[in-house]
């Protein structure tokens, strides 16, 4: 088919990749304006940017497509369909009427649950048993639009952010692949969804990975596996902020206040929680990479001793 794509980061890159080794015509890529990264703050490609050059697919970068002289651009490619997949940009009306058979949004999670920005961590946070990939139609809501496809994945005990988004990203390659087959068939059906189901996905703040040790030592591991790698989670032992990257949690429960340092071992540092308690594995002391508290303890460090108390 005759497509247009818009995404911006390396979810997004997965799926073009896909409609690129499926055979469809991509007529152009949008995607959003090159910023600033690394210690020098060049201007960076996003990593759809870079695989549309990689295969001489004309980019365009608007800030907006909310203008005329955008549309007019994208009206000018003549699509059959518009791919949207974490764009960034909001597509006013004028724009979803533009393609033949309108825009399709490749969305992490299993619709109506998770709406929003950060679904895939979402889930992992509130424990979700499984999560997936929804084909939608886009309509000027908030990923209200009709259902057309569903691919399903069960979000294991060991995933993180990282890990699931990854896994994610190639099985929404693989179903947009397949939704658009159907289109060409006819066969592609769309279903409303029931707004009374839907939960809201709000986008991630750093500040959200402060951990609160009053809190059930499940609900904490579950923060920590969803925010790894961005935007992690961490605690304060005085003015030191210690970012900690893997837990696991204890079934024990002691008498002291949360945020109590009980024991550290090589097998981990306990920390006892409002409910339960939590063995901290894996953690980035100030200044320094991710370490196992192993090699923390090989170290010499002397903190995180128990009787101290994280904030």
């Amino acid at each position: 088919m005759r497509l247009v794509f818009a995404g911006t980061p390396d979810f997004a890159a997965e799926a073009l990749k896909a409609l690129i080794a499926a055979g469809h015509t991509l007529v152009g890529v949008y995607s959003q304006p090159d910023r600033p990264a690394g210690r020098g703050r060049k201007l960076q490609p996003s990593p759809v940017k870079q695989v549309a050059l990689d295969h001489d697919i004309p980019v365009f970068q608007p800030e907006t497509l909310k203008t005329p002289e955008a549309q007019q651009e994208l009206a000018s490619l003549e699509p059959e369909v518009m791919v949207v997949a974490a764009y960034g940009l909001i597509l006013p009306k004028a724009v979803l009427d533009i393609p033949e058979h309108g825009c399709l949004n490749i969305h992490a999670s299993l619709l109506p649950r998770w709406r929003g920005a950060a679904p895939i961590q979402r889930a992992i946070a509130a424990g979700d048993a499984e999560t997936g990939i929804t084909i939608m139609q886009m309509d000027e809501g908030l990923d209200t639009g009709a259902m057309l496809l569903k691919s399903i994945t069960p979000i294991n005990a060991d995933d993180t952010g990282g890990s699931l988004h990854d896994r994610l990203a190639e099985l929404g390659g693989k179903a947009i692949v397949k939704a658009l087959e159907l289109l060409a068939k006819g066969e592609l059906a769309g279903e409303a969804q029931n707004d009374s189901q839907a939960c809201y996905a709000s986008k991630l703040s750093k500040t959200e990975g402060h951990i609160d040790w009053q809190a059930d030592a499940t609900d904490i591991e579950r923060l920590i596996r969803a925010f790894n790698p961005w935007p992690g989670t961490y605690t304060d032992l005085g003015d030191q902020r210690i970012r900690i990257h893997e837990a696991e949690v204890l079934g024990t429960q002691s008498g002291k206040s949360p945020g109590t340092v009980l024991l550290r071992d090589r097998n981990g540092i306990d920390i006892t929680c409002g409910k339960g308690t939590l063995r901290i594995t894996r953690l980035q002391l100030p200044g320094s990479r991710a370490q196992s508290v192993n090699d923390l303890i090989n170290g010499g460090k002397e903190l995180l001793m128990p009787g101290q108390e994280l904030r």
